[in-house]
């Protein structure tokens, strides 16, 4: 572990990562996920957890920063939008009441107009009681203004997946290949018949603290479930062969034209076995720049 930077108004704990070769995807899921290749990486430090409701909130109170969600749409960006979408807010998970098909995220996903990383079910809610669950409802550009503040980086998809591996090869799970070892669940992810029915996770039926569940070989925690997490790549092909799981389509937020398409790594709350099965090292999701859930979070890392 090193000690954060004195130059540094980000004080969280980061892990030193050793230079490597990554085995970066995976045949045995998910199309999107092959070819299985090899990348050099280099030595770098990463967070040891997302960034938390806390961590956020110290960066907004030193620069003011607003984040998008919290912004008036630009009705020009949006001109297919419905404009009673185009105020501040942003794509809460809302889960039906009953069991619904799983082939149209627009039965689970709403956008809300006010909810935002300080309000994340929406305008009646808080961070009371949250203050060190992963932050979300923050878009790309909100993750890269906390990190220049912190003097860090996004990382990339290799530097975030050969992390979350925490040095293991070719295993399925950052833990090895069973997804419950000895019956235990090592991660924060849906457990129960998605989108309707979870079966609570010690009290908890979204996000949960940070830290709840054990390290991984790298002694970082949450790489898997609890918050997808952004990183500084480009979305590339294979993307045809992509099925978006857990994510909000156009239907549910208002989303820019040709906007950017980002990497989202190590899966959420929202995977579940009857449905995504991205709480995996390998698994990644394509995510438009401009899009904030209330499943989508961040970590930093440094160049070493």
């Amino acid at each position: 572990m090193l000690h954060p930077s004195s130059s540094s108004p980000d004080l969280v704990a980061v892990q030193a990562i050793p230079a490597g070769t990554c085995h970066l995807g995976s045949y045995d899921f998910y199309l999107e996920e092959a070819p299985l290749r090899q990348l050099a990486v280099a030595a770098f430090a990463i967070d040891s957890t997302p960034v938390t409701n806390a961590r956020f909130a110290t960066f907004v109170a030193a620069t003011g920063y607003v984040t998008l969600a919290e912004r008036q749409p630009d009705p020009h960006l949006y001109a297919n939008a419905d404009p009673a979408l185009l105020v501040p807010g942003s794509s809460v998970f809302t889960p039906p009441a009953e069991p619904v098909p799983t082939d149209n995220p627009a039965r689970w996903w709403r956008y809300i107009p006010g909810a935002n990383w300080q309000q994340p079910y929406g305008p009646h809610s808080s961070l009371a009681g949250l203050e060190q669950h992963p932050v979300v409802h923050v878009a790309y550009e909100d993750a890269l203004a906390f990190a220049a503040w912190a003097g860090k980086r996004l990382p990339t998809e290799a530097e975030w997946e050969w992390a979350a591996r925490g040095g293991l090869v070719g295993k399925a799970y950052a833990w090895g290949d069973l997804l419950t070892p000895q019956g235990k669940q090592l991660a924060n992810y849906w457990v129960g018949s998605f989108p309707h029915l979870r079966i609570p996770l010690q009290g908890f039926t979204r996000t949960t603290p940070v830290g709840l569940f054990p390290a991984n070989g790298y002694g970082l925690y949450d790489m898997i479930g609890n918050v997808w997490e952004w990183t500084a790549d480009d979305y590339q092909l294979p993307s045809a062969h992509t099925k978006r799981c857990c994510a909000p389509d156009k239907a549910t937020a208002p989303t820019a034209q040709q906007q950017p398409r980002k990497v989202l790594k190590g899966g959420s709350h929202l995977c579940a076995e009857n449905y995504c099965q991205r709480y995996r090292p390998a698994a990644r999701q394509p995510q438009q720049i401009d899009s904030a859930t209330s499943h989508i979070g961040f970590r930093c890392v440094i160049s070493l």
